[in-house]
């Protein structure tokens, strides 16, 4: 009951001498301090999303095309080819001076003009990249076709980009036709299959091809035209989130220490580094400083991934998982002899530094109190199928403290796990593991 009376702001009771307000300055700092930090975050988002989608151009710019064409007007000369003039004649502003009417016309003009060229390069990188017989010429054997087009790309993609800059640039990815899945798809198994399942194989190919295929292939073209990748839904949705084997090893990606350098060997420094250097790349990717991965630093691929690298959880399900996303999160979940920590890993909207999250990992590491009951092999569920996953967290972690929990644990940007004991990379071993699987 204290601690339920500590997370209260304020409280009020009914007194002989009126009303009393009791006021928690310090939980009410801290819920200013988190909203103020959720909006800030909310308009950042924002302005980064809005500048990538400006590239290779910048939001200043617009001032740059507002005042070209008011310079080039007051001196005699039209930009626009007559566009400003027939803006001005049809746009309603007869209200306003002559010369004001003008000026905002220059500025309407100015405004479309830097639109246009913004969705011309767009456009035109989409159709560029649309090319792809670069990839099948030999090293050091370029056409001339190529060398056009890689000149052209150059001119237009700009410098500096930023991480999801090209991303209303990538073209759609394209339908192949029917015939030619069907090709690869016998080709493909056609290594595990004796002669008569391949013949039988083939004639189901044939009816497929001639009956449902087609009206099957009509509509894959219609979800291609309203979405730039066709696949990705289908494929997140009916290969990852309904699969029904343990994520673990199977699915889930994990980071771990350096192998060969351990610039300490004490264990809380080496992890507080590691966060504070994976938080800073998460700072990173929201504020989109880091570049896109390009093939040979021209063809840009798709970075819409990177935005679930942190603050992502897979939710399990009876039939199907559902994939959950949160905006922000400032803590991180921590694993130690079968005890969980929440670790809060800001103050202020500051991120700590690795000596102060050093300071938060000695007192985890010295921390002698025993687990609770079953909370020692609690993560082995998240190892179960995910069918027996769902059901236990229906049962056991639908309210209470068990759902606030695990809550806190789906919510943290991501997991931390401190071993116990230390382990050893030994080239050696890998070696003889390597023989051993070659014989």
């Amino acid at each position: 009951m204290a601690e339920a009376h500590q997370a209260v702001a304020f409280s009020f009771q009914i007194t002989h001498n009126g009303l009393e307000v009791d006021f928690d300055h310090e939980v009410l700092s801290s819920i200013w301090h988190s909203g103020t930090h959720s909006i800030i975050k909310h308009c950042q988002r924002h302005w980064h999303d809005l500048v990538a989608g400006l590239y290779p151009l910048q939001p200043y710019t617009l001032a740059l095309f507002i005042f070209a064409s008011l310079i080039l007007k007051n001196v005699g000369l039209d930009p626009s080819f007559g566009l400003i003039a027939f803006i001005d004649h049809h746009v309603p502003l007869e209200y306003l001076a002559p010369s004001l009417a003008l000026y905002l016309s220059c500025v309407l003009y100015g405004f479309l003009a830097w639109i246009g060229l913004i969705l011309f390069i767009r456009y035109s990188l989409k159709i560029l990249f649309l090319y792809k017989a670069w990839m099948y010429e030999p090293r050091g054997k370029i056409s001339v076709t190529t060398r056009i087009w890689m000149a052209l790309v150059q001119l237009l993609k700009g410098h500096n980009p930023r991480l999801c800059s090209y991303q209303g640039s990538l073209p759609n990815l394209p339908v192949p036709k029917l015939e030619d899945t069907l090709r690869r798809f016998l080709l493909t198994v056609r290594p595990i299959l004796n002669d008569e399942q391949y013949s039988e194989l083939e004639k189901l190919a044939a009816e497929f091809q001639q009956g449902v295929g087609k009206r099957m292939q009509r509509y894959l073209r219609l979800k291609s035209w309203w979405a730039t990748n066709y696949v990705t839904d289908w494929w997140e949705e009916y290969v990852y989130l309904r699969g029904r084997i343990p994520v673990m090893v199977n699915s889930n990606f994990y980071v771990m220490d350096a192998i060969h350098a351990k610039p300490t060997h004490i264990q809380a420094a080496r992890a507080a580094n590691c966060v504070h250097s994976i938080l800073k790349f998460r700072a990173c990717l929201e504020r989109q400083e880091c570049p896109p991965l390009q093939l040979q630093n021209l063809v840009p691929l798709c970075s819409a991934q990177y935005e679930r690298v942190f603050n992502t959880t897979r939710i399990p399900g009876l039939e199907t998982d559902h994939s959950r996303h949160w905006h922000d999160s400032s803590h991180i979940v921590v694993y130690h002899r079968g005890k969980f920590f929440k670790l809060p890993c800001y103050r202020k909207r500051q991120l700590l530094n690795p000596a102060e999250l050093e300071v938060l990992f000695n007192r985890i590491l010295d921390d002698e109190s025993e687990p609770y009951v079953g909370e020692k092999h609690l993560a082995a569920l998240t190892a179960a199928e995910r069918t027996s996953w769902a059901q236990a967290r229906q049962t056991y972690f639908h309210k209470g403290v068990n759902k606030n929990s695990l809550d806190t644990i789906e919510k943290a940007a991501f997991f931390v796990a401190l071993d116990e004991e230390e382990y050893c990379y030994n080239p050696v071993c890998i070696i003889s593991m390597t023989q051993v699987q070659h014989y």
